[in-house]
C-alpha cells in the first residue's frame, strides 16, 4: 500500500525533516516536508496527505496544534508525534487528541518505517470499513442479504428481476446459505408484501402431518382432529408460501402439490370441497433434485413446475471475500442485542475466519461472531476470542480416519453418524449433507441408533 500513501514531515529542524523524508521515500512512500507548523497546515490545505509526522516542540505553532487542526480537516488522517522531550502528560494529551503514536528524537529509521507501515495499515482498514459500510447500507444490502461476490450479486439481480412477477422460484444451496432470506426478499419486494409470508420445512414433518399442515383438515378427519384447521396454503392466500427442503417431501404429497400448482385449488384432509387459493410458491432445497428425479424420488413434472426461476446460492467457502461484510453486519446486530460496544475485529481474527472451511455456511459464521462478541473483553475481537473448534482440521481431511476396520456394518454406520455429527457440532443439516442422505433419513437413523 506504500505507493498509495502520501506522508508529510513537519519539523523545524530541516536536516532531520529531510533525512526522515528521504528514508521513507526509499521504501516507496510519497513524502513532502514543511519546516514549521504554519507551513505544514498550508500544505495540508493545498494537497492531500494520509499521514503526518510532526515535531512536538516547534517555534510558532506546536505539534499538538497541528494535530488538532489536521484532524478537523480530515478525521481519518494518521498523525505521529516526534519529540526529543517525551513525557507521560504529553503522550496522553497527544493520544487523546487523536495521535496514532509518538516517536522519540532522534528518530531511528527502522522504527520510523515501521510506524509508517502501521499508519498505512490503519488507514487501509479505515478505508475498507468505509467501503464495506457503504456496501452494506446501499447496493449489497437487500432485505438482510449481504455480499459483494459475483455469485451473490447475480443472485440478488435475479431476485430483483422476479419479485414483481408471480413466477414460481426454486432456491438451491447448502444448509445455512440463506435460502429463506432470499425467499423473504422476493416476497417483501413484491406486490404481495402486505400479505402473509408463510414458511414450512418439509423435512421436519411426517407425511400425514405434512399434508395437514399444507392443506388443513376437517374436524374428525383423523384421530386428534378435534376441530377444523386451515393449512399453510389457506393462510398464505394472496401472499407467499415458502417450502423449505422440498426434496424431502414424500412422493404422494408431491403429487398433491403438483395438482395445487396446476389448478389453484386445495382440498382439506377429510373434505371433498375445493378451496380456491392464490399463492406465490417459493421452494428451496439443499439436494440435487435432478438426481432425485432420476432415482424416482422426486416427480419430474413437479421439478419443472417449481423451477421456473432458479436462484443458486454458493456456500460461504466459495465467497470468502464476503466474510468481512458479514462479520461487520453481524457485529452491529449482536452489539444491539447484547448491549455491547465492540468496534472492530483484529486482522489476525479476520485472517483465521477467511481460511476456515465453514461447513455450516453463513449460519455458522453468524453463531461464531455472536460467540466472539459476547466473550470479548475489550473493544476489539481478538484471536483469543475465536471458538476452539475453528482451529481444528477440516472435516474432509479427517473423515476417512474416523472409523476403525473390522467391525459389523451396522456398528460402522452408527459410529460414522455419531462422528460426523460431532464434526459439525450436532448440525443435522450439515451432517446429512456430508453423509449424502436427507435430514429425514438422518433423523430416523439417530432415533434407531439412540444417538
Amino acid at each position: 500500500m506504500t505507493e498509495k500513501v502520501s506522508i508529510l514531515i513537519i519539523d523545524d529542524e530541516k536536516d532531520h525533516a529531510e533525512a526522515a523524508a528521504e528514508s521513507l521515500r526509499k521504501v516507496g512512500y510519497r513524502c513532502d516536508v514543511a519546516f514549521s507548523g504554519q507551513s505544514g497546515l498550508r500544505k495540508l490545505a493545498d494537497d492531500q496527505f494520509d499521514v503526518i509526522f510532526t515535531d512536538l516542540m516547534m517555534h510558532g505553532m506546536d505539534g499538538l496544534t497541528v494535530l488538532k487542526e489536521a484532524k478537523k480537516k480530515n478525521p481519518d488522517i494518521q498523525v505521529v508525534m516526534m519529540t526529543g522531550y517525551p513525557s507521560v502528560e504529553t503522550a496522553v494529551e497527544a493520544m487523546q487528541s487523536g495521535a496514532l503514536t509518538y516517536l522519540q528524537k532522534p528518530v531511528n529509521i527502522k522504527e520510523l518505517r515501521a510506524i509508517a507501515g502501521k499508519a498505512a495499515e490503519k488507514l487501509r482498514l479505515i478505508r475498507d470499513n468505509v467501503f464495506l459500510r457503504r456496501q452494506i447500507d446501499e447496493k449489497f444490502s437487500f432485505e438482510g442479504i449481504i455480499g459483494n461476490s459475483q455469485s451473490m450479486r447475480q443472485a440478488v439481480e435475479t431476485v430483483k428481476q422476479v419479485f414483481d412477477t408471480n413466477a414460481t422460484v426454486l432456491i438451491q444451496g447448502e444448509s445455512g446459505t440463506g435460502k429463506e432470506l432470499f425467499a423473504r426478499a422476493v416476497h417483501f419486494n413484491s406486490s404481495r408484501k402486505n400479505n402473509h409470508f408463510v414458511a414450512l420445512n418439509c423435512a421436519a414433518l411426517s407425511e400425514g402431518i405434512l399434508e395437514s399442515e399444507l392443506f388443513g383438515h376437517e374436524k374428525g378427519a383423523f384421530t386428534g382432529a378435534i376441530a377444523q384447521r386451515k393449512g399453510r396454503f389457506e393462510f398464505a392466500h394472496l401472499g407467499t408460501l415458502f417450502l423449505d427442503e422440498i426434496g424431502d417431501m414424500p412422493v404422494s404429497t408431491q403429487i398433491k402439490l403438483l395438482r395445487v400448482i396446476e389448478n389453484g385449488k386445495i382440498f382439506r384432509v377429510g373434505s371433498n370441497q375445493p378451496i380456491k387459493i392464490d399463492v406465490r410458491l417459493i421452494a428451496a432445497t439443499n439436494q440435487n433434485l435432478e438426481e432425485l428425479v432420476t432415482k424416482g424420488q422426486f416427480r419430474e413434472e413437479l421439478y419443472y413446475r417449481i423451477k421456473v426461476v432458479t436462484i443458486n446460492l454458493p456456500p460461504l467457502r466459495e465467497r470468502m471475500m464476503d466474510i468481512p461484510l458479514l462479520v461487520e453486519s453481524f457485529m452491529k446486530e449482536f452489539n444491539r442485542a447484547h448491549h455491547k460496544n465492540i468496534s472492530s475485529v483484529s486482522p489476525e481474527v479476520m485472517n483465521v475466519l477467511t481460511k476456515y472451511y465453514w461447513p455450516g455456511n453463513v449460519r455458522e459464521l453468524k453463531n461464531c461472531v455472536e460467540s466472539m462478541l459476547v466473550t470479548a473483553q475489550g473493544s476489539q475481537i481478538e484471536k483469543s476470542d475465536i471458538p476452539e473448534y475453528i482451529f481444528k482440521p477440516r472435516a474432509e481431511t479427517r473423515l476417512n480416519k474416523l472409523l476403525p476396520a473390522g467391525i459389523p456394518l451396522e456398528q460402522a454406520e452408527k459410529e460414522l453418524i455419531r462422528n460426523t455429527l460431532g464434526l459439525v457440532q450436532g448440525n443435522r443439516a450439515a451432517a446429512a449433507k456430508m453423509l449424502g442422505i436427507s435430514e429425514r433419513t438422518l433423523y430416523r437413523k439417530i432415533k434407531r441408533f439412540k444417538l
